[in-house]
C-alpha cells in the first residue's frame, strides 16, 4: 500500500519530479477517460501515489485538467515557436507550409497530448475549460499569422490540423489499410503516417499495460 502522500516507486523523486510525474500521469488518465470520467483518485492509480497528495498538489480535478490541457496546447505553440524560429518563413511557400506541418505531426505521435487537446475542446461547456481552449486557439491562430500569411492560409492550416487530430481520434492512422479512410489517411498525414501510427501503437500498448494492473 502507498504512504498517505506516496507510493514506493516515487519516494525517491524530488519534488520537481514527482510532481512531472503526476502531471505525465494525469496527461495519460485524462487522454483515456476525458475530463468527466477521470477522478484525482484515477490520477493517482495512475501515477502510483495517493489521492490526497494528488489534491494537495494541484488542487481541484478541474485545476489538475487546466493544468493538463495548458501543457498540450502550450506543446503546440512552443513547435510552431521553434519552426518560425528556425528561418525565414514564406506564406507562399509549399515547403515552408510543410515545415510547420510536419512539427504538428510529430506532436500527433504523441496520442495522449492529441485525445487531450479533442478533451478540452468538447469539454468547453465547462466555462473555466472553454475560456482556456478559446484563448489557446487564439494565441495559436495569431502566431500563425505571424508567418505573414492570410487569414484564409492560417485558416486552411488549422482545419488541416483538425482533420489530422480527428483521424487521430477515431483510429484512422493505424488502420490506413482499412476501407475508405485509407486514402484520405495516406494523403492527409502524408510521410508523417508511419510516425503517428506508431505512436498509436505505443499508446495502445500503453492502455492494455495500464488495464491489467
Amino acid at each position: 500500500m502507498p504512504s498517505e502522500d506516496m507510493a514506493p516507486k516515487s519516494t525517491r523523486l524530488s519534488a520537481a519530479e514527482r510532481r512531472a510525474l503526476v502531471l505525465r500521469a494525469a496527461m495519460r488518465a485524462f487522454a483515456r477517460d476525458g475530463f468527466a470520467g477521470t477522478s484525482t483518485d484515477a490520477v493517482a492509480r495512475e501515477a502510483g501515489v495517493s489521492q490526497p497528495y494528488v489534491v494537495r498538489i494541484f488542487g481541484t480535478k478541474l485545476d489538475l485538467f487546466l493544468e493538463v490541457f495548458t501543457t498540450a496546447t502550450d506543446g503546440v505553440a512552443r513547435a510552431f515557436g521553434e519552426v518560425l524560429e528556425a528561418g525565414p518563413f514564406d506564406p507562399e511557400s509549399d515547403d515552408d507550409w510543410e515545415r510547420l506541418g510536419a512539427a504538428y505531426t510529430q506532436l500527433l505521435a504523441d496520442r495522449d497530448l492529441l485525445l487531450v487537446l479533442m478533451h478540452g475542446f468538447t469539454a468547453s461547456s465547462t466555462p473555466e475549460i472553454g475560456s482556456r481552449a478559446r484563448r489557446s486557439m487564439g494565441d495559436i491562430y495569431v502566431q500563425i499569422l505571424r508567418t505573414g500569411c492570410t487569414p484564409e492560409q492560417a485558416r486552411d492550416f488549422v482545419a488541416q490540423g483538425m482533420l489530422l487530430n480527428v483521424m487521430v481520434a477515431i483510429g484512422a492512422p493505424e488502420h490506413a489499410d482499412d476501407g475508405p479512410l485509407s486514402d484520405l489517411a495516406r494523403c492527409a498525414f502524408g510521410p508523417g503516417l508511419e510516425l503517428v501510427t506508431a505512436g498509436a501503437h505505443a499508446a495502445g500498448a500503453q492502455a492494455g499495460a495500464t488495464h491489467d494492473r
